[in-house]
């Protein structure tokens, strides 16, 4: 689908959702704008961007679910657990310097890696469960609202007893059904997580915290937002808080100076 009438299209729906959906597309590349808008024409039946735009200004329903389709909500509980071998070393060691340690996780999508933290540290006996405190936010209204519910199924591609594989006891920590094909968070892990919905790129400012999560969002990010992003993940951060991105992530130029490397291979970061 090329040429410039199919470009005009699609720019015709971009500027629709940016007009009238609860979504800012400018700050995410053109590729997977196309690629998710392109998913939803399919499952719509409909093969030019003009005609998807007409269903779009139709329906509520087909708007809802492109906006679900947009927004970022891929996860699984301790996503590449190599990473999260090395947070129980740095959520033991921040819990032994502070009094209360403040992690944030953004995007959160489905709740399953702010709940990832709870449960490690609830876990683990060198992580002082009563110090760690838990805000996640994401700008999906939906999204939120599946992890605040804490319930989650296992299906033929997402076994999620085998993402639980990093506990010692998963038991401790979420209810499982008779058949093993349903898996509910418990209440005391429930308790320590904070659920808000929040933008990176437009959201006001945190500031406090003592490790900040945001992984597998950059990559998506057009580059000219990358930087404004970064600036709120770092003001977010106490000196000597720490900072963890994706494994394809990297660090921009122009914030190097404000880190040290923690682990360079597992993308943890230490605010200088």
């Amino acid at each position: 689908m090329k040429g410039t009438d199919t470009d005009t299209g699609f720019e015709a729906v971009v500027r629709y959702v940016a007009d009238n959906m609860a979504f800012e597309p400018d700050s995410y590349n053109e590729s997977y704008l196309d690629r998710r808008i392109s998913a939803r024409m399919r499952r719509t039946d409909c093969d030019d961007y003009e005609g998807y735009l007409d269903i779009l200004a139709d329906s509520e329903d087909e708007q809802e679910a492109l906006l679900d389709a947009l927004s970022i909500n891929v996860t699984s509980f301790f996503r590449n657990p190599p990473v999260w071998e090395r947070l129980r070393d740095v959520l033991a060691m921040l819990t032994e310097e502070h009094r209360t340690v403040n992690c944030w996780s953004a995007p959160c999508a489905d709740g399953r890696e702010p709940y990832s933290i709870a449960m490690l540290a609830r876990d683990d006996p060198n992580i002082r469960e009563r110090a760690v405190e838990i805000t996640a936010t994401d700008i999906d209204a939906e999204a939120l609202a599946e992890a605040r519910e804490g319930v989650y199924e296992s299906t033929r591609t997402t076994d999620i007893g085998s993402q639980l594989e990093p506990l010692s006891d998963p038991e401790a920590h979420v209810e499982i059904t008779d058949d093993g094909t349903s898996f509910a968070v418990k209440d005391d892990v429930k308790r320590m997580v904070t659920f808000e919905k929040h933008d990176l790129i437009s959201g006001r400012p945190k500031s406090g915290h003592d490790l900040v999560l945001c992984r597998n969002l950059l990559i998506y990010i057009d580059k000219s937002y990358k930087e404004p992003i970064f600036e709120t993940l770092t003001d977010a951060l106490r000196e000597g808080g720490f900072l963890t991105i994706g494994k394809s992530e990297t660090l921009p130029r122009s914030f190097r100076d404000a880190y040290d490397p923690y682990d360079r291979g597992k993308h943890i970061y230490r605010r200088k």
